[in-house]
């Protein structure tokens, strides 16, 4: 695998002292890497990043008694061709998709091994994202489900698409009814039919999926 010909410049912040002296003893063993900056506050973040050009941040997810997803999205708001890589004790499979959308590169669990650390940066540096496998299985499977949902809606009649999509702007089944000139049992028969059709448990997931699917539309056009 090609590594950089220069040396990486890396600032590790962990509000855990002996957490983030052990990441940078592990890093500044590469020849290619060196942890220029180890910090634990994160209010001094921006301001040492703008005295320091560094290339890649290893961040904790958990500062204090905040998460930094806001910390993420300031730096890279500020500093476009930062690498971020989070790590954390928090499950990926709960919270490394947010911090993706934030705008860092890569998550991994800090009880991961020392070769999938190191894995994890050289693939960001590389200009690729970083997840697990467990994490790339999660990600398919809900991919495989939605679509399969998607194939399930083309079944939804006329009517039932349009109370799908009141749904998805918040409407109850009085308002639905009045709106549709039909009446509320008739609504519900319908709400149940989309369910159905849709494999939908309950009504929590009636109107959770009729919200995406919004969503959804609202994207593409």
């Amino acid at each position: 695998m090609l590594m950089p010909k220069r040396t990486v410049k890396v600032m590790v912040i962990d509000d855990h002292p002996f957490v983030g002296e052990g990441i940078a003893l592990l890093i500044n063993r590469e020849s290619h890497f060196c942890v220029c900056c180890e910090i634990g506050d994160a209010n001094e973040v921006m301001a040492i990043k703008r005295k320091c050009p560094h290339d890649l941040l290893i961040l904790d997810l958990s500062l204090g008694d905040q998460f930094s997803y806001h910390l993420i999205a300031e730096l890279r708001e500020e500093f476009p061709q930062l690498q971020i890589l989070v790590m954390s004790i928090h499950d990926e499979i709960v919270y490394a998709g947010r911090v993706l959308q934030a705008g860092a590169q890569g998550y991994v669990m800090k009880q991961a091994a020392t070769d999938t650390l190191l894995y994890a940066l050289r693939e960001i540096l590389k200009g690729e994202l970083y997840d697990s496998s467990k994490m790339r299985t999660r990600l398919l499977n809900q991919l495989v489900a939605s679509d399969n949902k998607s194939r399930a809606s083309n079944d939804l009649s006329s009517i039932e698409t349009t109370v799908l999509q009141l749904i998805g702007k918040g409407m109850g089944k009085m308002e639905i009814a009045m709106i549709l000139n039909r009446s509320v049992k008739t609504v519900e028969a319908h709400r149940l039919n989309i369910r159905r059709k849709l494999d939908l448990h309950s009504g929590r997931d009636l109107t959770k999926y009729a919200i995406q699917q919004l969503e959804k539309t609202k994207l593409l056009n």
